[in-house]
């Protein structure tokens, strides 16, 4: 939770992740070795894994999903839900 919260300022987002029938340990596996990726786990239900990404600012991360999440073998699609800090 530490890593998170030094990153309030960045952009985050979750990713929901569709794959083919059996590639969602190996997607995981590959977004945990991704520095940027903060969580990854596999999904039961309409999606089959997501991870949490941490990211500078919008325009890369944009740029960090097209390029390294929706090329990964066995990705069929992804939703991406962009996050805000909670201001009080």
């Amino acid at each position: 939770m530490a890593a998170i919260e030094e990153h309030e300022s960045m952009a985050t987002a979750i990713v929901l992740i569709s794959t083919k029938p059996g590639f969602e340990n190996s997607i995981c596996e590959t977004l945990t070795g991704m520095p940027e990726v903060v969580e990854s786990m596999v999904l039961f239900g309409e999606y089959d894994a997501y991870c949490k990404i941490v990211m500078p600012d919008f325009s890369t991360l944009s740029t960090f999903i097209l390029r390294n999440i929706r090329t990964i073998d066995g990705v069929i699609s992804t939703t991406t839900l962009t996050a805000a800090t909670n201001q009080q």
